[in-house]
This record gives C-alpha cells, structure tokens and sequence, in this order.
C-alpha cells in the first residue's frame, strides 16, 4: 500500500492465527463486558468487568469444557478479537463444540472471521476426538452467516426464540460443520 493509501488490508494481506489469551488482553474483554453495542445484538447488558482477570488467573481461558483464544492480525501484532469454544453433548458420548467469535470494530468485513473460525475448527478436531462442532448467529447477521458458510459450515435450522436479548425473545440460525466434512482451505487453495 503507499502512504496516500487510507484503506485497510484484507485477510489476504493479513496473517491471522490463534494465540492464547494474555494479559494485556484482558482490556478487550472487560470493554466487551461494560461497552454497550460494542459486539451488537450478542451484548447481554453489564456484567462483571472483574471476572475476566478473575477467570484469567483460574486456568488462562484454557478450560477442560470451555476456552477463549485470541484471533490475531499477525503482521501487526494487534488483538482483531475472541474465538471462544464451549463442549455441549447430546446422547450417550455424542460431545460437540459451540463455537462464536467477536471482532472489534475495525477488523470486521475484512475476511478475518471466516479464517478464524477456520481455524478454530482445525484446532478442535486436531485436539480433541469431536465430530461436530456448531455454532449460532442470528438472521440479521448475514455477514457471519457467510462467514460460518465461507468456514466449513451448513445451515441446519431455526432454533425458536432460543435467545433473549435487546428486550426480546430472538430465534437462532444454527450451523454445523462434522469432522469429515471438506475443508474450507481447500476451497480457497483449489485442492
């Protein structure tokens, strides 16, 4: 890009990987807890703007059932937002993931969610023996619907008045991506 350039880059010029949470980071996530609008519709009104540094000093956002990473621009080093995964399980030992993402504002429409989300997915079935990992938006949310579809993922369904939020009673788009379904990187490398 050259100086007179104001725009900023793509995913396509950006490294993203997935670090660990540290604790510089814990700033982003009391903002996300005490900014109204900060996240949009998934805000849940104030909460404690202490837990973050109280769950930070628990297990490092690494728990057995649930976790949080960092999703990082990496030439610039900057914290673009949070991966966060939670187990679920339906019969006998069919465990799962739920899986979301929250940008800041200025990294949003850039490409980065998908490739996080991408790679969320990745490190799960790399690390752990699940088949499913879903995840949730809701239907004004096109811009994540294609991102979760852009990552591997299929629509599933409506799930009614799954969400209370805003005043309201919301319903839920639910998506899925299984094991052995293809590969969003192939879609993007043409293999």
């Amino acid at each position: 890009m050259d100086s007179g350039d104001t725009s900023l880059p793509t995913s396509a010029d950006l490294a993203i990987r997935l670090r660990p949470v540290a604790e510089p980071d814990l700033a982003m996530f009391r903002r996300l807890r005490t900014e109204p609008g900060l996240i949009g519709l998934d805000w849940p009104g104030f909460t404690d703007a202490g837990a973050p540094a109280r769950r930070f000093a628990m297990d490092g956002y690494l728990g057995e059932d649930d976790g949080r990473l960092i999703v990082e621009a990496e030439q610039e080093r900057a914290a673009a937002g949070i991966v966060s995964y939670t187990a679920g399980c339906y019969a006998g030992r069919a465990s799962y993931w739920s899986i979301g993402i929250v940008l800041l504002p200025p990294w949003r429409g850039r490409g980065i969610g998908w490739r996080a989300q991408a790679l969320l997915c990745d490190y799960l079935f790399q690390h752990t023996p699940a088949q499913r990992i879903q995840a949730g938006t809701h239907p004004e949310n096109v811009a994540e619907q294609r991102a979760l579809e852009k990552a591997g993922f299929q629509l599933e369904g409506i799930v009614r008045a799954s969400e209370f939020r805003a005043g309201r009673w919301r319903d839920g788009y639910l998506y899925s991506r299984l094991r052995d379904d293809p590969s969003p990187w192939d879609a993007v490398t043409g293999g």
